[in-house]
């Protein structure tokens, strides 16, 4: 078998993508480490500059050579966001220029390529730096990194790597035995020339029914695996027109109306009927039929598409071109369930040997086992996987973002801040006003620590799964990525996103401990996050602009 690479650059030519800034070398010590540079680690960034951190004080640690995060790993034909491109920006950093209403990966890409060089991001970025593990230095009070370019100590790590960032490949028997070419959707090989190939998809998510019609146009033969079927509906998307675009230009008004409109109608339209597991789901089931009737002809093949479950249960997915491509003469659809992986091909329950030289994997991502859950270490030398098996409540964290245990350490789209009506920016601007209010919080009380309550964290916990239990992602008949081994929803936020944001932006001193005493001996100790940023900018720090996510 041709192993899979791991490294997403190695696997895809950068035609579109400037040439890499100069390399910047790791300092012993940085006041505020992020990891990762897509819409976390970029936001973060921003926000911290507007808080008067100087550069210098702020590093972003990036594996990839390219800014993007998830958008830069996922380069696969076809990819686009399905969130409305003017709400799926940052609020502080509008585009008018938009070429479609809901942008492919290369546009979002070179946004926060263009936002990340506008801001002075560029040269605060460490590329080829992978974390590999954080462990917490109680006495120094500071964060020993290792990374893949060498060591560092950090006041402040800031884990903006997001639930979308380490794909999930399924443990099938004898899959180091295939002969072929084997790679997952976000590892995506475009070296390997799919004409008239043999290929096997296996997955049937989002990813999937973005790619299958491209590789559908050029392989000989393409079987798709399927286990459950989606719910598709018809996709939205059209190029922006040209007065739409001068009007965003000439009228910045026009286009923070349009990403207010796109919001709420998401919320109070979508987000309801998804939160409460709504009666009206049922009218929206027959809409999704009633389209998979128009597309598809084929009686047998339509018994195959139609899920069971209840709309919005797993994601909802939108395509003009699935269905049709589905129904090529070059693609089937395979239903058993799969056995083995053989060097020929797979080997699904029937005994049928499928015969392939590629097998894709469009299997999702590693959202509840996240593998950053290993890395990083807290205050008892417990990891937070370890951390969150004892606790017994599964992978949370308060306003998705502090741990107990984990002093100054803040994940951004963590737990339970996922979406399924709306922008996931929304909740990541909310939460780095989180973030900078706990730092200017730490400053003014000269500490070196701070740690959300136990007590807090565990309210918080029990809240947000009484809150999950009747909706839609819980209660809908499906098995999805959204819960955990135990049936937890630990990924997704289960009410509006309105409430989210009033909830986590003002950042609330009783909820957490501030410890410690900065200038009290150690190399850390806060210098910068506290007495450095004093004798920069007083003790009356701005708002940043990142403070206030305009829905």
């Amino acid at each position: 078998m041709r192993a899979m690479m791991n490294s997403a650059d190695a696997l895809r030519p950068h035609p579109n993508r400037p040439d890499p800034v100069a390399r910047l070398d790791l300092p012993a010590h940085v006041p505020i480490a992020i990891v990762g540079s897509g819409f976390s680690g970029l936001g973060s960034a921003i926000a911290l500059a507007n808080e008067g951190y100087a550069p210098s004080d702020v590093l972003i640690l990036e594996r990839r050579l390219g800014v993007g995060g998830t958008w830069y790993d996922n380069s696969y034909p076809g990819c686009r966001c399905d969130v409305p491109s003017n709400l799926y920006s940052f609020s502080f950093a509008p585009n008018p220029n938009w070429s479609e209403t809901f942008s492919g990966q290369p546009e979002i890409e070179r946004y926060l390529q263009s936002t990340a060089r506008r801001y002075g991001v560029l040269d605060r970025i460490a590329f080829d730096a992978e974390l590999e593990s954080a462990r917490w230095d109680a006495e120094r009070s500071v964060w020993e990194l290792d990374t893949a370019r060498g060591s560092l100590t950090a006041d402040v790590l800031i884990s903006g790597g997001g639930g979308l960032s380490e794909p999930s490949i399924p443990d099938l028997t004898g899959a180091e035995t295939f002969a072929g070419t084997s790679f997952h959707s976000a590892q995506w090989n475009h070296e390997h020339d799919l004409t008239g190939r043999r290929v096997a998809i296996i997955g049937t998510g989002a990813s999937t029914i973005q790619f299958l019609p491209y590789v559908q146009r050029e392989a000989g033969h393409v079987t798709l695996f399927q286990r459950t079927p989606p719910w598709v509906f018809p996709h939205r998307n059209r190029p922006t027109r040209g007065y739409e675009r001068l009007a965003f230009r000439m009228l910045p008004w026009t286009q923070r109306f349009s990403r207010a409109r796109n919001y709420w109608m998401g919320e109070f339209l979508l987000g309801s009927m998804l939160i409460h597991n709504s009666p009206m789901l049922t009218r929206l089931e027959r809409l999704a039929r009633r389209y998979l009737a128009r597309q598809v002809a084929d009686p047998e093949l339509r018994a195959k598409l139609t899920p069971t479950y209840t709309p919005g249960c797993k994601r909802l997915l939108q395509s003009n071109d699935y269905y049709p491509a589905l129904q090529r003469p070059n693609v089937s659809v395979e239903v058993e369930k799969i056995i083995e992986v053989v060097p020929s091909g797979v080997v699904t329950a029937d005994g049928v040997l499928h015969e392939v030289d590629t097998i894709i994997y469009g299997t999702g991502f590693r959202i509840t086992n996240n593998p950053m859950a290993e890395r990083v270490i807290g205050t008892d030398g417990r990891t937070l996987k370890e951390h969150w098996s004892s606790a017994g409540v599964g992978m949370s964290a308060y306003c998705g973002a502090t741990i107990p245990g984990f002093p100054n350490f803040f994940m951004l789209a963590g737990p339970n801040t996922g979406i399924g009506h709306t922008s996931l920016v929304v909740m990541i601007e909310a939460q780095i006003a989180h973030v900078t209010g706990a730092l200017r919080a730490m400053r003014q009380r000269r500490g070196t620590a701070v740690e959300v309550r136990p007590e807090v964290a565990s309210r918080w916990a029990s809240e947000i799964q009484v809150k999950a239990a009747p909706t839609v992602w819980n209660s809908g008949g499906c098995s999805s990525w959204y819960l955990d081994e135990a049936g937890r929803n630990t990924t997704l936020w289960p009410d509006y996103t309105f409430r989210f944001v009033r909830r986590t932006r003002p950042f609330h001193p009783a909820d957490y401990l501030i410890t410690g005493t900065y200038g009290e001996g150690g190399s850390g100790n806060g210098a910068a996050v506290g007495a450095g940023l004093d004798a920069r900018v007083g003790s009356a720090t701005r708002e940043p602009s990142t403070s206030a996510p305009t829905p």
